[in-house]
């Protein structure tokens, strides 16, 4: 469930107001956007896969909300940590290769 938009992070594109399915934020006038319905979040991580400065945190829990701590967030590197672990964002490497999902698809059919 999303837990965090770090306000020291946030560059206020809105990329994760336009880009969540259910709506979760609220775009905010010459400040980051707000966590306004969380409890509507999917933990679909696509709010974290765009944002370009890794300002937002995704808890991998998708029915709990839990308490965190930005600056524990950002000390041992989960901030933006899923957009990382699958290669997106400048200078970093693709996973996608890795990807085995295709594997179950195809016993599927």
């Amino acid at each position: 469930m999303i837990e965090l938009v770090s306000e020291s992070r946030c560059i206020k594109c809105n990329i994760c107001v336009n880009i969540c399915p259910t709506n979760v934020f609220d775009r905010m006038p010459d400040a980051p956007p707000t966590i306004a319905r969380q409890s509507d979040c999917q933990t679909c991580y696509m709010c974290e896969l765009y944002c370009p400065v890794d300002a937002l945190y995704v808890a991998p829990e998708s029915d709990v909300t839990t308490s965190v701590n930005e600056a524990e967030l950002a000390e041992v590197g989960l901030l933006g940590s899923y957009r990382e672990k699958i290669g997106w964002g400048h200078k970093r490497t693709s996973t996608a290769k890795k990807d085995q999902t295709f594997q179950i698809l195809k016993q599927m059919k």
